[in-house]
Parts: C-alpha cells; sequence; structure tokens
C-alpha cells in the first residue's frame, strides 16, 4: 500500500480506503482511479480489488479451502507458508473458511473453482483422517490435503509427524537425567494427543524407564487444566522431576501452579511444552518446546500439488517437529538423604 500510495500520489490511509472500499470516505473519483490505476500496475492483489478486477480467468490461481481460521494460529501460518510458496512461482492464494459446513463449504469451494483456480489446498485444524465429499474427487485440478488424509491416500497429504516429536520432546528430559517423567496430554481423542503419548512411552521403553499411568493425566489444552493437573501430580506420593506438557497453554499453568507449590523451574522441575507458541519464549525461564511445522507444511502443498494427478495412491509425508532448547529443562534434583 506504501508502494500504491508513492505511485498514486495520495496518502497510505486513502489507498486502504479505496481498496477496500470503506463506505463513508470523501475521495475523488480522480484520486480513486490513481489508486485503482497503480494498484493493476504494481500488480497488487486484495480481497477486495480482486473482486472488483474480477480474478475470473486468471492464471495460475491457487484455492486454500479450511475448516476455521480463528481458533488458533495454524491455520494462518500454513497458509503464510502457501503464501510464500505461490507468490515465488508468480501464483495467486485465494482462501475461503468453510466450517466443515455441509451447505456452504461446497458454495464455498465451488465459487473458487468457478474463479478459475488452477490448483486447491484443503486444510483442517486439527489433525485427522477425513472423508473427503464427492465434489472434490471430481475437481479437475491439482488437489493437496493438508493437516489431513484420506484412507484411500488419492490426494498428497502432509502432518505433523507428532510421534516423534512427543519421542523427542521426552528423550530430551531422559539425556538430563530424568526417570520419572510426567506428561499432560490434550483430550485424548484427538490424533495429537493420541500420537504425543505415543511418542512418549516409545522413549521411556527405548530408555528402559517402566510406564507408569499414574504419571499421565488427561488435559483439554488450556492453561486451567495445565494447572490442576500439576497439582495433581505433585500431590503423588513420588512426585516426578519433569512434565511433558502436550501443548504451550498447558504449560503456562504448570508454570503458575509450580511457582504456587513453591517450586523453581528447572532447579525443581524441568518443563517441556509443545506447538512453540509466542508465549514461549517470554515465560520466566523460557521454555523448552516443539516447532509445529505449519509454515513448512504450507509450502509443502504448493509444492506437491501435482500437475497431472492420476489418482494414484500419494503416501502421507510428515513433517518434523523440531525441538527448541531453552531454559526450562536441567537435571533432576539430588535425592533427599
Amino acid at each position: 500500500m506504501m508502494d500504491i500510495a508513492t505511485a498514486a500520489g495520495c496518502s497510505q490511509a486513502a489507498v486502504s480506503f479505496v481498496l477496500n472500499n470503506t463506505p463513508g470516505t470523501r475521495i475523488s473519483q480522480q484520486t480513486r482511479d490513481r489508486v485503482l490505476e497503480a494498484a493493476r500496475a504494481l500488480g497488487y492483489v486484495g480481497a477486495t480489488y480482486a473482486m472488483a478486477a474480477t480474478y475470473s480467468g486468471l492464471d495460475n490461481v491457487i484455492g486454500f479451502a479450511v475448516d476455521q481460521l480463528a481458533t488458533s494460529p495454524e491455520a494462518i501460518v500454513a497458509i503464510e507458508g502457501a503464501r510464500q510458496a505461490s507468490w515465488n512461482s508468480g501464483n495467486v492464494l485465494l482462501v475461503t473458511q468453510t466450517l466443515s459446513d455441509p451447505v456452504m463449504e461446497p458454495r464455498a469451494i465451488r465459487a473458487l473453482t468457478s474463479g478459475g483456480i488452477s490448483a486447491l489446498i484443503y486444510m483442517t485444524i486439527y489433525t485427522r483422517e477425513i472423508e473427503l465429499p464427492s465434489y472434490i474427487y471430481e475437481l479437475n485440478i491439482p488437489t493437496v490435503l493438508l493437516n489431513c488424509y484420506t484412507a484411500d491416500y488419492a490426494f498428497p497429504a502432509v502432518v505433523p509427524s507428532e510421534i516423534a516429536g512427543g519421542q523427542s520432546s521426552t528423550r530430551h528430559l531422559i539425556t538430563h537425567g530424568h526417570h520419572r517423567i510426567a506428561t499432560i496430554t490434550g483430550e485424548i481423542w484427538m490424533q495429537a494427543a493420541q500420537d504425543r503419548l505415543t511418542g512418549y512411552r516409545r522413549a521411556l521403553a527405548t530408555a528402559d524407564i517402566p510406564f507408569d499411568p499414574e504419571l499421565v493425566i488427561e488435559g483439554d489444552w488450556s492453561a486451567s487444566a495445565g494447572y490442576a493437573s500439576t497439582m495433581k501430580l505433585l500431590g503423588l506420593k513420588e512426585p516426578p522431576t519433569a512434565i511433558f506438557c502436550q501443548n504451550d497453554r498447558t504449560a503456562v499453568g504448570c508454570y503458575e501452579a509450580l511457582k504456587d507449590a513453591g517450586l523453581h523451574i528447572p532447579r525443581d522441575m524441568s518443563v517441556v511444552g509443545y506447538d512453540d507458541e509466542e508465549i514461549s519464549r517470554h515465560l520466566v525461564p523460557p521454555l523448552t518446546t516443539s516447532v509445529l511445522p505449519h509454515l513448512a507444511m504450507g509450502q509443502w502443498a504448493i509444492e506437491h500439488l501435482d500437475p497431472a494427478p492420476d489418482r494414484r495412491r500419494y503416501p502421507i509425508a510428515k513433517l518434523e517437529c523440531s525441538l527448541v532448547k531453552r531454559r526450562s529443562v536441567a537435571a533432576p534434583p539430588p535425592k533427599p538423604q
């Protein structure tokens, strides 16, 4: 918008008003025309301007359909990864939220396809197996599934490598000398919680540490559940020396519970989170956690749009949830004599 303002000889605010067609603004038609011409010359594409300019028929327009945008930042991160990869190859990305609505989702996707998209990325906010509606199979364009997959493997699909992520998080605590390691899961019906728990158990088994179900507490991904679950763990006859929180919001509650109990992190208790949300680096001490690879997943989806889909079976790609080591992990405290 700054570039358009310079080219059109007006303010950035005027550019915003024109491109967003803001009602009630007193901008002359001459200024509007200059802004639209500068935007067109610079190749600018914004949602409203794209509709005014009519994107139908444009080459290399990629549709991105996601069930939810507002519940967590992962969708936005994945869209940004896809946007970067799209723009690098001269493609435009158009995004729609579907809410998995049986009536509105097909209408939203039909609006994308009628507008001339050359490919489709279909994303769900929760990692899971899905049953795609028949109209997706009938699209005669390359299609990639992001954070979801189908039992028939009919489309390229990419998901986080959650089992390996849970294993890496737990192994990090084991390498620091911890043997009594608790975990606070998310809602266990969710695949992410199941896979992270599987990774936790695999790390224990690899290190010949017996699995103790008493050290596994089911939460719901919230800070309040992290607090309550940590208090429950501290009340055990033999409390853990480390806690693997299966997301960073749970870790926030865990931190508060430990501090209320008069314990110091990591001297008295080591804590690991998951997701690498913005808050994780601002906790005291900064939280060791794992990155959800949604940016890379968005890029992968663009790069694996098959230009000649032949309905063969595609393997599910799993991208690494790399561990970010900060200052919330240390060796366990010495046992009292």
